[in-house]
C-alpha cells in the first residue's frame, strides 16, 4: 500500500513537472507583435520601419492586422510599402491641433493602417514583416507607442495595445514600441561630410602636393641639365680656342 501511495505521488509529481515545464517553454516561444526601424528614426526626421508580425497559434493563420497611430503626436505621411498577397488601407483623422510641416497647414492625419490577407496569410510557425514609410517624426517624444491588433481566420482577435510601465513587467500582450533617437543635423538624414568624403579630399590634397612636388623634381632635372649643357658648351669652345690657337703655333713653327 505505501508502495503504491509512492509510486502515485511521484507520479503526481512529475505530471506536475512536465505541466509546468510545458507552460514555461510555451510562454517563452511566444513572439509579439513589433516595430522595428531600418536605420535610423531621429526626432524631426523620416524613417522606414517593419511591423513584425509573428503567428503565435498552431491551428490558425493570421489574416489581419491593425496598426494605429498617436494623434497626440501625428504623423502627416505614413506610407505602406506594397506586399504581395495583403491590401493594404490607409485611415485619415481630423487633428484637433492644426500641423505645421514645410510651411503648410496638415488638418490631418495618418490614425491607421490596416492589413487584410488577400491571397495570402501568416501561416503556424511564420511571421510576416510589413514595412512603412514614417514622417515627420516628432521632435518632443522620445518614443511613439503603435497600437496593433492581430485578427486570425478562426476569429480570434489579439490586441497589442498594453503600454509598458516604468518598473513593472512587461504585460501580456505589449503594445510596438518605436523608440526614437537624437535629432540629426539634417532632418531628411543628411549629416555632417563624412568619412569617406573628409578621406577623398584629403587624397585630392595628396594627390595635388605629389603633384607639385613631382613638378618641382622635373624643373629641378631640368634645370640641372640645362646647366650641364652650359657647361659642356663652354668647354667645348675652349677646346675649340684651344685648337686654333695650337694650329697658329704650329704653322709659325713651320714657317721658321
Amino acid at each position: 500500500m505505501n508502495v503504491s501511495r509512492f509510486s502515485a505521488s511521484r507520479a503526481v509529481l512529475a505530471g506536475g513537472i512536465a505541466l509546468s515545464s510545458v507552460v514555461l517553454l510555451s510562454g517563452t516561444a511566444f513572439a509579439h507583435v513589433s516595430v522595428q526601424p531600418q536605420g535610423e528614426a531621429a526626432k524631426g526626421g523620416y524613417a522606414t520601419v517593419n511591423i513584425k508580425v509573428p503567428n503565435e497559434r498552431d491551428n490558425a493563420s493570421t489574416v489581419k492586422l491593425e496598426v494605429s497611430f498617436p494623434l497626440d503626436h501625428p504623423l502627416a505621411s505614413v506610407m505602406p510599402q506594397p506586399i504581395p498577397g495583403w491590401k493594404a488601407e490607409v485611415t485619415k483623422s481630423k487633428l484637433s491641433k492644426p500641423l505645421q510641416l514645410h510651411g503648410k497647414t496638415i488638418n490631418e492625419a495618418v490614425s491607421k493602417v490596416t492589413w487584410t490577407a488577400d491571397g495570402s496569410k501568416i501561416g503556424p510557425g511564420q511571421f510576416q514583416q510589413f514595412p512603412l514609410s514614417l514622417g515627420q517624426l516628432p521632435e518632443d517624444a522620445d518614443q511613439l507607442v503603435l497600437k496593433a491588433v492581430q485578427t486570425y481566420d478562426n476569429k480570434e482577435v489579439v490586441r497589442w495595445i498594453e503600454e509598458q510601465k516604468e518598473g513593472a513587467e512587461e504585460p501580456q500582450n505589449p503594445a510596438p514600441v518605436l523608440k526614437l533617437s537624437a535629432a540629426s543635423a539634417d532632418h531628411h538624414g543628411g549629416a555632417a561630410p563624412s568619412a569617406s568624403a573628409s578621406a577623398d579630399e584629403k587624397a585630392g590634397h595628396d594627390a595635388k602636393s605629389g603633384h607639385d612636388a613631382d613638378a618641382k623634381k622635373e624643373t629641378a632635372a631640368a634645370d640641372s641639365s640645362d646647366t650641364t649643357a652650359r657647361i659642356l658648351g663652354v668647354i667645348g669652345i675652349l677646346v675649340g680656342v684651344a685648337g686654333v690657337a695650337f694650329g697658329v703655333l704650329a704653322g709659325r713653327r713651320r714657317s721658321a
